[in-house]
């Protein structure tokens, strides 16, 4: 028996060409942009700045990828990342892109913890198609909790949710810690989960990231509650496919031309999708790289003529979860 994983064996124990790692030059790329942004109160200039360089590391990689679900009905403008936007080469695979240059951009604005840059491929077709929805309701899990995750845990009371997810872990409500998205839609949602006894971490932004802790195996979040954008999580679909956790989720219109825009395209809202349904295959690349300190990740550091930066890499067909810390010469 070979002592070398799949990908490495062969005649010459050379492991063939993946996308993977040339994601994680992509999210590489956009966290060294947005990092020198970090603390000068310039959101826009930061989320540009990684944009382009995100969409220029992209162009390096010997794909034709599709752009699934930009930012542009959340940010009112157009990047480079937009939706059907074409990435990559041209030569290669065709796959399905989804990519967040800052997840967090007010955050590296303020000089706050827990912004990360994020992108994911996936074969083509294999990526449910948001259209015109802009945000989704989510609950997101990890793999303690979800093989016992129904789609009734999306509608149900969130002390139900909580007890389930607590029996789950073997805890008591009072243990848990549920990330929440700050925001005024979430007044109610926040006082039910601590009436029910439950800790909240308020966070400014960081969807995705808020996904990646709560899908985080015996991480310091438990689960991730609330309405945040379609495009971050389709992103978080393609990590929490690889490690285990579940993501239900449902189109949530915040607003009447949403909801309309959402109708004339045929989508319906009342449907709630898995994982598995926003993602499908196990041909799911996924890579997140920390502009600022995280739990899980640490931000873009400067040491003299060195940076370092810190990388979560993800691939589903191997099951494979790598931790890649790496520096960058400036000179």
């Amino acid at each position: 028996m070979s002592h070398f994983p799949p990908e490495m064996q062969g005649e010459k124990l050379t492991p063939p060409h993946h996308p993977g790692l040339g994601l994680v030059r992509v999210t590489e790329a956009a966290a060294l942009a947005a990092g020198r942004w970090m603390g000068l109160d310039a959101a826009a200039a930061a989320d540009h700045a990684a944009q382009d360089a995100m969409a220029s590391a992209m162009n390096l990689l010997p794909l034709k990828g599709c752009v699934i679900s930009g930012e542009e009905g959340r940010l009112h403008e157009h990047s480079p990342l937009d939706s059907g936007c074409i990435v990559g080469t041209g030569e290669g695979p065709v796959l399905d892109v989804e990519l967040n240059a800052i997840d967090g951009a007010n955050m590296v604005s303020e000089g706050m913890p827990g912004a990360i840059s994020v992108a994911a491929l996936s074969a083509e077709g294999s990526m449910w198609q948001p259209g015109p929805a802009v945000y989704l309701q989510k609950l997101v899990v990890d793999r303690d909790v979800a093989r016992e995750l129904g789609p009734e845990a999306l509608d149900a009371p969130p002390a139900w949710t909580l007890a389930l997810i607590a029996r789950q872990k073997g805890k008591d409500i009072g243990d848990l810690v549920v990330f929440v998205l700050k925001r005024e839609r979430h007044q109610k949602l926040v006082e039910a989960i601590r009436h029910a006894g439950a800790r909240v971490f308020l966070r400014e932004g960081g969807d995705v990231a808020g996904s990646l802790m709560a899908g985080y195996e015996g991480g310091e979040v438990d689960v991730l509650m609330g309405t945040g954008g379609a495009a971050e999580g389709l992103a978080s679909a393609c990590a929490l496919k690889v490690m285990g956790g579940e993501i239900l989720a449902r189109i949530d219109p915040q607003s009447e031309e949403e909801k309309q825009s959402c109708l004339d395209a045929g989508l319906d809202m009342r449907r709630i999708l898995t994982a598995e349904d926003m993602v499908q295959g196990d041909s799911v690349y996924f890579s997140a790289t920390g502009i600022t300190d995280s739990v899980i990740l640490e931000g873009v550091h400067y040491r003299g003529d060195v940076v370092e930066t810190h990388t979560l890499a993800l691939r589903s067909e191997t099951g494979t979860r790598r931790i890649i810390k790496t520096e960058h010469r400036l000179k």
